[in-house]
This record gives C-alpha cells, sequence and structure tokens, in this order.
C-alpha cells in the first residue's frame, strides 16, 4: 500500500467512526425526549470550573424543590471519579466513564448509560465531558444542549484558538470572573469573539466561587 492509499484510508476510517457516532447520538437524543429529559453537555479545559458549576446548578435545583433522584450527571474523566464524588455529595445521582487514552466521550459511552438505566424518575441529564476544548467537537452526543465553558485564567485568546466548540455549542460560559480585579483581562473581547464566532450563542459571565450570575444561568438552562 502507498503512503498516498495510506493516508487515504486513515481518513475514510476517521469519517466512518465521526458518521457512527452521529448515528447513535441521533438515537441517544430520541430517547432523551421520549423521557421527557432535559439533557445537557458541558465541555471545557481542565480547570475552567465545569465541576464547581455543576455543583451550584445542583444546589439550585434542590433549593427549588426538585427531588435528589430526577438529577443525572455523567462524569467523563480519563481516570479517577473525584469529580462524580463531588457532584455526588450535593444531591445527584452519578455515574463515572473513566475513557483511559480517550479525550472525549463520544455517543456510544452515552448509549450504554442510558440503556442500562431507569430513564423514568429523571428530569434532567447532565454530563461533564473530558476536560479538553479539542477531541469534544468531533462528537456530538445527542444531548438537547451543549454549553462550553472556559475562564478567565485561560487567556484572552481562549476562544479564538478553539472556534469549532464555540461555533457548536448553544451556551458559552466565561468562568472566574471573581478574578477579574487580579487578571488583566477585557471580559468584553471574550464576549466579542464568541458572538464573531456564533452569533447565536447565549453568553453568560460566572464565578462559581461567589455565586454570580448562577442563578440566572440555571434559570436559562431550565427555561
Amino acid at each position: 500500500m502507498s503512503k498516498k492509499e495510506g493516508f487515504s484510508r486513515i481518513i475514510e476510517l476517521n469519517e466512518d467512526l465521526i458518521e457512527n457516532n452521529d448515528l447513535v447520538a441521533e438515537k441517544n437524543k430520541k430517547t432523551f425526549i421520549k423521557h421527557n429529559i432535559k439533557s445537557f453537555d458541558i465541555v471545557g479545559a481542565i480547570g475552567a470550573g465545569k465541576t464547581s458549576i455543576l455543583e451550584y446548578i445542583i444546589k439550585i435545583l434542590s433549593q427549588k424543590k426538585h427531588k435528589e433522584g430526577e438529577i443525572l450527571v455523567i462524569n467523563g474523566d480519563v481516570a479517577t471519579r473525584v469529580d462524580a464524588d463531588r457532584i455526588e455529595k450535593c444531591g445527584a445521582k452519578t455515574i463515572q466513564i473513566n475513557t483511559a487514552r480517550e479525550c472525549a466521550l463520544n455517543s456510544y459511552h452515552i448509549s450504554q448509560v442510558i440503556k442500562n438505566i431507569d430513564l423514568k424518575d429523571y428530569k434532567f441529564v447532565f454530563i461533564e465531558n473530558v476536560g479538553n476544548l479539542i477531541c469534544p467537537s468531533d462528537f456530538i452526543l445527542g444531548v438537547e444542549t451543549r454549553v462550553v465553558v472556559v475562564s478567565i485564567t485561560e487567556g484572552e485568546w481562549v476562544i479564538k484558538k478553539h472556534p469549532l466548540l464555540f461555533k457548536m455549542s448553544d451556551i458559552a460560559i466565561i468562568n472566574k470572573i471573581d478574578l477579574l480585579d487580579v487578571i488583566d483581562i477585557d471580559i468584553e473581547d471574550m464576549i466579542r469573539d464568541a458572538k464573531e464566532i456564533n452569533p447565536t450563542i447565549k453568553i453568560f459571565t460566572t464565578s462559581a466561587e461567589t455565586g454570580e450570575n448562577m442563578e440566572e444561568l440555571t434559570d436559562y438552562l431550565l427555561s
């Protein structure tokens, strides 16, 4: 086999993988709709604050009188269940998926979870994807809403450097705004960058540390 033929074969395999992922994702989506479940894929780099934001959202949901059994969080990580343990303490049911060498969750991972649990008790499914701003763009999961999380500590160019995820997301969260006094960054520039990439994206600036704008974010997710 020539180098050109081998390279073409790699491209074909990658296209087949993504196509198969999309087919399973469509089945996942139909399952969530059938059970009237609001579903979210939360993506972002390690340290952006995905887990802290989820903890806050679940606490707010609990205050709004939602039962513990109504919230399912699927946590994706290369190893450990540290994040799942944190979130479980807030009152949600958690399921950990350790991907080992895989840098993102895919629709097959999610399909295996939802076919092996009773979905009738759940109203919300949050999927905390593996900490990464690149790989998740290749794999849709079949959820209703994709949320991308970045933080001001990642630098002013983080959004422009990862345009595909912002194009594919419905909501953008710019987190850790409690640090604006100590980090020299123009958050309005970050907001403009996101809007230039995806004019329809809904943007929230938050602090999972102080709770700033977390109530508004949660209300929007539930609307």
